[in-house]
């Protein structure tokens, strides 16, 4: 695989393979590659793969294709896999996107090879920007098998690589697939390469990524790296030859280096840190290999000694690894010339893993089948603990989204061992990782020695004492993802498992409760819970309760059905006519509106119920201000001792005009609580007209805020958001004052 022109620069991103070789001097490279790695082994099977690739591509002038299937064999011989895997490489491709018979391959290449391909094709053709429509099931049963050979998932980032590679060369001309390619790599394959610990894979990938997403931001790192090129060269140079002079002078052994820093990387830290490019100290930086692990702390000394090392920039990786077995120690100090260094220092057998991840562990004389132990590595230690505690399918989805491909944070035990976490991960995360029944008793945490609530997120750093009841007392609030008591999906499902195993009637009684709550904000006209029930394939109400109390459907999803119902069941009370398009009235009036037939029919908003378009709604006829409309359950209208004023109103073509609508809000008091609501409020396009606030002795607050809607179904959606928000009690629309 093509690297970097230098030592200490990122810019020179390795290119798709063009017709400048022909593809059979590109697979005697791949041949070199496994000789190199693999003495022993006998390259048998990957000439045969290779032979048949080439019969497949027999009648094509072109040889790109046959090339890109040797690029990506050659980013696994890189990567040190053993032949059935670089020969499944070969393959993968045509494999992949044509019809090969299975049964073929395993007879002419070996089971073990088919195997490997049917995994990856399995893997390879999911649409991840769609991963809800895929089947839940064989996602599930895809990545465990996954966790069982982890090659099949090496074989695919290769595939990636090879893909990314292409896009140069032209593959892909439509933009948008090329976006979502792009997209795709960045938030699914290069986080998955992160955590299988493949550096090499990691950095080309999200190069590769943010070319094609950002070009105008990769092209703008780019040239200002290659303007000081030459100055940063001449530095680390310099670093270089101090540090080895200083090492041969204490007699350590160790090999110094300048280390690249890679366009994703520089420009994350750019976004991060809201750093100009300028104001970055580590574009370059110095890598230390050692050949004991003493040493590393002898050569980090000695590097503090010679310069002055910068607070708040030393990370210990050795004595608390990352989750993907990541080990180095991380410094910055202030150099040569008074400019910023990073030095890292590592042993070689550290370095081995850094740059190979869960490769560095691959032995082809281990075993008969070539694969690693998957016990060294967390994500498929985590892989196999789903299998055995999550029943649903659609929940190893949701775990698996956000337990695997996000950034991790490492916090302590009381004895002093590490556990890693998903970043936002609660004490009650740290709790059901420990163990399922710590989690069930959790009823408080300590973080350094100091009491907090069981939704604190957790820093890297932190260590963590679990306070526990005798009995298992899981709260229902934990499984509500909104509220904040549990960021890992799989934590949230061992909490449905419990409840699941308690009594169904108190279930039901529960999710009663919950669905009532929630209901009794949209004042329904048209649909009943059973409707609800129906259209969620519930047979009775009852089992809509129960699968509520027990957490496995949220209340929220309730009212979201109804609420697309109800302006189903509306539409067929009233059909819509075609809608005039009458000037734009003041904001508290009311156009579109028709009554037998009669357009342009002037009427205003009661102000008792305050009704928009969307609402179920009746007029009432006043005496010389026109039509007022009121919603039907209106008690105003309801209990009226003139019904012959009420006329039928088709209030349809007033979408494009605002109305006030006043909503009241109950809360825990705390500071900065309104502003988070009037930013949540803003954030999807209503203009707050009003806003008052009011506390208590209690630590509530009443808040009744006048919004500018054009819609009920706005308002719902309104309504809901705020509903959602941790500090808030409920929600509620009311008549203005």
């Amino acid at each position: 695989m093509a690297g970097p022109q230098s030592p200490t620069e990122p810019d020179a991103l390795p290119t798709a393979p063009r017709a400048r070789v022909s593809p059979e001097e590109a697979f005697e490279r791949v041949l070199a590659e496994l000789a190199s790695h693999h003495p022993a082994a006998d390259p048998a099977v990957v000439e045969q793969a290779f032979a048949l690739v080439t019969r497949l591509h027999a009648e094509a002038a072109d040889p790109i294709p046959l090339l890109y299937a040797v690029d990506t064999a050659r980013v696994l011989a890189g990567l040190r896999l053993d032949p059935a895997a670089i020969a499944a490489a070969l393959l993968a491709r045509h494999f992949v996107h044509h019809a090969l018979d299975t049964e073929a391959i395993a007879e002419t290449l070996g089971a073990e090879v088919a195997t490997l391909l049917d995994g990856v094709r399995r893997l390879a053709t999911i649409r991840w920007d769609r991963i809800e429509e895929e089947a839940a099931e064989t996602l599930r049963k895809m990545f465990l098998a996954m966790a069982q050979d982890v090659r099949v998932v090496m074989v695919v980032l290769a595939m990636r690589v090879q893909g990314m590679r292409s896009l140069r060369d032209g593959a892909l001309p439509d933009p948008t697939e090329r976006e979502r390619y792009a997209r795709e790599t960045l938030e699914v394959f290069a986080p998955l390469a992160n955590r299988l610990g493949i550096w090499q894979l990691k950095w080309e990938l999200e190069d590769f990524a943010l070319r094609e997403l950002e070009p105008e931001t990769f092209a703008e790192i780019t040239r200002l790296l290659a303007e000081r090129r030459e100055e940063r060269e001449e530095f680390i140079a310099e670093v270089v030859g101090v540090l080895k002079a200083k090492l041969a002078e204490e007699g350590v052994a160790a090999s110094v280096k300048g280390r690249p820093k890679h366009i994703y990387s520089i420009y994350k830290k750019m976004q991060r840190k809201e750093l100009d490019f300028e104001q970055l100290y580590d574009i370059s930086a110095v890598r230390v290999i050692t050949e004991r692990l003493q040493d590393c702390y002898a050569v980090l000394g000695l590097v503090h000694a010679t310069w002055v090392p910068i607070p708040s920039e030393f990370d210990d990786y050795v004595a608390k690894p990352k989750d993907n077995g990541y080990q180095s120690l991380h410094t910055a100090v202030i150099g040569p010339r008074g400019r910023p260094v990073e030095v890292q220092i590592r042993t070689q057998e550290m370095h081995q893993l850094s740059e190979f991840g869960v490769a560095a562990h691959w032995a082809y004389k281990e075993q008969s089948s070539g694969r690693a132990s998957h016990d060294k590595f967390m994500l498929l230690r985590q892989l196999m603990d789903w299998e055995r505690e999550v029943s649903d399918p659609h929940q190893f989805v949701e775990s698996l989204k956000t337990d695997i491909f996000e950034d991790q944070v490492y916090v302590f035990t009381p004895g002093g061992d590490v556990v890693d976490l998903p970043v936002g991960s609660t004490p009650l995360d740290f709790a059901y990782r420990i163990h399922t029944m710590v989690g069930h008793r959790c009823r408080g945490a300590r973080v350094n020695d100091q009491i907090v609530t069981l939704d604190r997120k957790l820093k890297t750093g932190d260590r963590v004492e679990i306070l526990t009841h005798k009995e298992p007392r899981p709260s229902r609030d934990w499984m509500n993802p909104n509220l904040g008591y549990l960021k890992t999906a799989s934590a949230r499902g061992k909490v449905r498992a419990w409840y699941r195993r308690q009594n169904r009637d108190e279930a039901v009684h529960d999710g009663r409760e919950l669905c009532e709550r929630e209901l009794s904000r949209l004042e329904l006209s048209h649909t009943t819970v059973d409707e609800i029930a129906r259209a969620l394939d519930y047979p009775q109400t009852e089992d809509l309760y129960a699968a509520v109390g027990y957490g496995d459907r949220s209340p929220q999803s309730v009212s979201s059905t109804a609420l697309m119902l109800e302006r189903a069941r509306g539409n067929e009370a009233e059909p819509e006519l075609p809608p005039s398009v009458p000037p734009p009235p003041p904001r508290q009036g009311a156009s579109g509106l028709r009554v037998g037939g009669t357009d342009e029919v002037v009427g205003q908003r009661a102000r008792c119920c305050n009704p928009v378009p969307g609402d179920d709604v009746v007029g009432f006829v006043t005496r010389g201000r026109g039509i007022a409309i009121h919603q039907r359950r209106c008690p105003n209208v309801v209990d009226t001792r003139e019904p012959e004023r009420l006329v039928e109103i088709d209030w349809g073509g007033d979408r494009g005009q605002r109305h006030a609508v006043d909503i009241e809000i109950r809360a825990t008091d705390r500071s900065g609580l309104m502003g988070e609501l009037t930013r949540l409020i803003t954030s999807l396009g209503v203009n707050i007209n009003s806003a008052r606030a009011e506390g208590n002795r209690g630590g509530a607050a009443a808040l009744r805020l006048s919004l500018d809607c054009r819609s009920a179904e706005q308002l719902a959606m309104i309504l809901e958001r705020i509903d959602r928000h941790p500090d808030v009690l409920g929600v509620r629309r009311v008549g203005r004052r």
